[in-house]
């Protein structure tokens, strides 16, 4: 697919919705386990989330704050749907799972809104907010199933790679818009969350299928057109794959589809970021036994609030 165009916003997008996954993970497996609390515990996780959270919050400014928690790998409706939905991950060992109710009690005490269920994952919870947004929204994710929620305005952010997408972004990045990620998904699969796809097509020809039809319904709808398509490498063999997986290939939309209507706690009907006062954050510290570089970022980003 095309490069990555970095979309720099001329305004602040005052909705930051957070995927705390992404970044307790990337910390828990990046960070030494020698970094540990005053009991011994490893907070690696911690410190990695802590430290990204309050770097986020101080670049971006927004008017409001909510971070989105994934409560189980096993207890998502996706998995009544497909037993092997994320089968291929590890469920987290309890010294992370203790990292991140910390993680859930730091974002909280840094003012944001803490949002997490048992039956929907935290891009469902991100896609509920989103959806009932009256403005623009940046969402913090390096998950690509999250593009299929953007709208004019509203920008996928991977934090990490410091890189932005907007809508024009994600079609230069893909090759499809915005909201037929999840038939590109549907076709494609999904390697990270074991979503199967349809074997044998891959990325560019699922753009020139999607670009031809527009959705999977208006592609299954005309299979013989799809074995005679003009341009299409292998068409026939194509149309046969496509037939005899029809069943997966909707199965897989479904799992890639972001739920927009979970229920949410009352708190997002005034959903703003309170600033953290100094005294929060001193207390989650010290109940955590934590001094040094953290501690410092998290209480100047409480003073300069």
């Amino acid at each position: 697919m095309g490069r990555d165009r970095n979309v720099k916003p001329t305004l602040p997008q005052s909705l930051l919705l957070v995927d705390a996954s992404v970044y307790i993970f990337r910390a828990w497996h990046s960070l030494p386990d020698s970094l540990t609390a005053a009991d011994g515990a490893p907070v690696n996780a911690v410190y990695g989330f802590g430290d990204c959270l309050s770097r986020m919050i101080a670049t971006a400014r927004p008017r409001a704050v909510a971070v989105a928690f994934d409560e189980s790998l096993e207890t998502s409706f996706r998995n009544e749907l497909y037993a092997d939905y994320k089968g291929n991950r590890e469920s987290a060992p309890p010294e992370l799972k203790a990292q991140i109710a910390h993680c859930q009690s730091l974002a909280g005490a840094l003012g944001a809104t803490v949002l997490v269920s048992p039956r929907y994952e935290a891009d469902d919870l991100i896609g509920s907010l989103a959806a009932r947004a009256p403005e623009p929204v940046t969402i913090v994710s390096s998950d690509k199933d999250l593009a299929q929620l953007l709208r004019p305005g509203d920008i996928l952010w991977d934090y990490a790679r410091d890189l932005r997408y907007d809508r024009e972004a994600i079609r230069a990045k893909f090759g499809v818009d915005s909201e037929r990620m999840r038939d590109y998904l549907g076709l494609v699969g999904d390697a990270v969350d074991n979503i199967p796809g349809v074997a044998g097509i891959g990325p560019k020809t699922a753009v020139a299928l999607l670009a031809a039809y527009g959705d999977l319904d208006a592609l299954y709808a005309d299979l013989d057109g799809v074995a005679a398509l003009p341009g299409l490498r292998g068409a026939a063999g194509v149309a046969r794959r496509l037939a005899d997986e029809r069943e997966r290939a909707f199965l897989s939309r479904e799992l890639a589809t972001i739920v927009c209507d979970a229920p949410l706690p009352p708190e997002v009907a005034d959903l703003r970021w309170r600033p953290p006062a100094t005294a929060a954050i001193e207390t989650w510290c010290d109940d955590l036994g934590l001094g040094g570089r953290l501690r410092g970022q998290l209480l100047r980003l409480a003073e300069a609030a």
